[in-house]
């Protein structure tokens, strides 16, 4: 599914003009059909199952109990 740079924007609650700015350094990919550029949504799939990914490693790294204090002589 195509989208233009104002409805990725929407899609991604981005601003527009960060959009723009993706799409002309390259870091979106994006078809230029001679009015707007058009951008496939399907490039940012593997984006949000990576932050999907990495929000339940965190939580799961936040309710993980911090281990017990291993009896380590201080050097001073």
């Amino acid at each position: 599914m195509y989208m233009t740079v104002p409805e990725t924007a929407v899609f991604l609650s981005m601003p527009e003009e960060q959009v723009n700015r993706y799409v002309l350094e390259g870091r979106i990919r994006a078809v230029h059909d001679g009015e707007q550029y058009l951008i496939n949504t399907s490039q940012f799939e593997s984006h949000f199952h990576q932050l999907e990914v990495a929000k339940l490693e965190l939580e799961e790294w936040r309710v993980t109990p911090i281990p017990d204090d291993v009896d380590v002589k201080d050097e001073d």
